[in-house]
């Protein structure tokens, strides 16, 4: 194996200029570890630590961007640096109406920032290159102005007659970390030192771990690289078992979590119950239909790994009998490595971001609690119809409530296009016979979907049924989903932003009437 330790250290002399190491290590593992045996699986062999330092690079070519661009504006010519700003990015398509947008982002900023005094150090620093996802494009950047630091983004987005518009003023960590939600499609950008960029963003986001950020900037090998490290890195300094995670016991998956790290583990079952029509493969299928699709902020990413090793000392028994009876043919236990430790190998398993199950959020809420996620859960169902996605399975267990109060979904097995569903009404008993059976007295196939029938398995708890009905009680009549069948089918795609709809300059040009459309 000696051969094998000289070609990593080769590699490693190839990395100290280059660009992006980082993602230069990842690459050597996914090829070493598709040769070696797991049981080389360590720094001698693979990049389990970093070796070439990220911080601090950058293209020293004459004609290379730097990472960002810093501009030093008085009080008195903001709105020029401003101009000087977006006009930077030397956009090809023209703007509607720059100056108007200009003023309309200097109003927030003095709106955001009050009657403040310029420091000496007063200066915007903005990404050179813009961040590209769906219909839209994003300058992100801060506002440094003494010891304070606010994070902005600004989207751009094509208007009616095609030319271009800053469309709102982000401010925030809240509003950027919604933006570069794991719930959301990967960004698009130009960079050419994706450790300066996630460095940027750490600044703007210090919450947000560099695994989510790489993943986010379209790196998803080299993200789920780090959340791995991270996740070894927390077993080694923590105690805690894994346990069967809380809430309804899923059909088709077994979920179990450590309760000290915000993941759950997901592994598909070996078998379902009849009524679970379905496959690994299906399931597998329908995961990564999602990975490939828009998620619009209402569908979990998922990181998917094969043959992972944890400490069996770490396992709950009850967990480990479960595992045996519903995941035998994805489970070994074993000292495989031979080094006296055993271990419980998955050969396959997804892994999510915790949310707190929304039928758990709703036992323990306060009415004004209630209230805001019931509306939410609505409105996740209708902004995944507006990306042609049909939950399936739209019970409350399946979907969980994130630390900003959005309602996300993340039980895929059953979901299916809208395009693929047909809507139908309950027909209407041809007889008494019928009206006092307790069985379904009509056909049925495979992609028909009855809409009024949701309300039973969704409204039992009267508050929950008033608020429901409330708001969003069209998601019981067909046609609304008919309806948005049709427009999906012509081609017309919904824009569903990433932020309120509140904040867009041309709602407060409106008025407060504008700023109350959601869908």
């Amino acid at each position: 194996m000696e051969v094998w330790q000289q070609i990593k250290l080769h590699y490693i002399g190839l990395l100290v200029d280059h660009h992006q190491p980082e993602l230069a290590e990842t690459f050597f593992n996914s090829v070493t570890t598709k040769i070696l045996h797991r049981s080389y699986f360590h720094n001698d062999f693979i990049f389990v630590r970093p070796a070439i330092s990220t911080e601090y690079i950058e293209n020293d070519e004459p004609a290379a961007a730097p990472t960002y661009r810093a501009y030093y504006p008085t009080r008195d010519n903001l709105r020029e640096a401003m101009l000087r700003m977006v006009n930077n990015f030397q956009l090809e398509r023209e703007f509607e109406d720059l100056g108007r947008d200009v003023d309309q982002l200097l109003a927030a900023i003095f709106q955001r920032l009050g009657d403040f005094r310029p420091r000496a150090n007063f200066q915007i620093q903005v990404l050179s290159s813009l961040f590209f996802r769906n219909k839209g494009a994003y300058a992100v950047g801060k506002i440094v102005n003494g010891f304070n630091e606010l994070p902005f983004a600004l989207p751009i987005l094509h208007t009616p007659a095609g030319q271009l518009a800053i469309d709102a003023a982000l401010f925030g960590e809240d509003d950027l970390l919604l933006l570069f939600s794991f719930a959301r499609a990967y960004f698009l950008v130009d960079m050419e030192i994706p450790s300066a960029y996630v460095q940027f963003l750490r600044s703007l986001m210090p919450r947000k771990p560099r695994a989510e950020l790489y993943n986010a900037i379209g790196l998803q090998k080299h993200g789920k690289n780090l959340f791995y490290r991270d996740f070894l890195f927390h077993l080694r300094h923590s105690s805690d078992r894994f346990r069967i995670a809380p809430g309804i016991k899923g059909m088709v998956m077994l979920v179990f979590d450590l309760p000290s790290f915000p993941f759950v583990f997901k592994v598909i079952k070996d078998y379902y119950p009849p009524q679970k029509d379905t496959s690994r493969e299906q399931i597998m299928g329908k995961y990564l239909l999602v990975k490939q699709h828009d998620r619009v902020g209402r569908m979990a990413d998922t990181l998917e790994f094969s043959n992972v090793a944890f400490p069996r000392s770490r396992f709950e028994d009850e967990l480990i009998d479960e595992l045996k009876t519903f995941c035998p043919s994805v489970l070994e236990i074993s000292d495989r490595d031979g080094d006296g430790h055993t271990e419980v190998i998955l050969k396959h398993v997804y892994i999510e971001r915790r949310m707190i199950p929304l039928n758990i959020y709703l036992q323990d809420a306060t009415p004004s609690q209630m209230e805001h996620a019931v509306i939410e859960y609505g409105n996740a169902i209708k902004d995944l119809v507006a990306a042609n996605i049909f939950p399936g399975d739209m019970l409350w267990k399946n979907f969980g409530v994130t630390r900003h109060g959005k309602v996300v979904f993340y039980d895929y097995d059953e979901i299916e296009y809208v395009t693929d569903c047909n809507f139908r009404r309950v027909p209407a008993p041809r007889n008494e016979e019928e009206e006092m059976s307790g069985e379904v007295w009509y056909s049925v196939g495979r992609h028909d979907v009855f809409p009024e029938t949701f309300g039973p398995f969704l409204l039992g708890n009267p508050a929950v049924r008033e608020i429901f009905l409330k708001h969003h009680a069209d998601l019981l009549d067909a046609d609304f989903w008919h309806k948005h069948k049709q427009r999906i089918a012509a081609g017309h795609v919904l824009d569903v932003f990433p932020y309120d709809p509140s904040q867009r300059f041309s709602a407060q040009r409106r008025g407060p009437a504008a700023q109350s459309a959601h869908f």
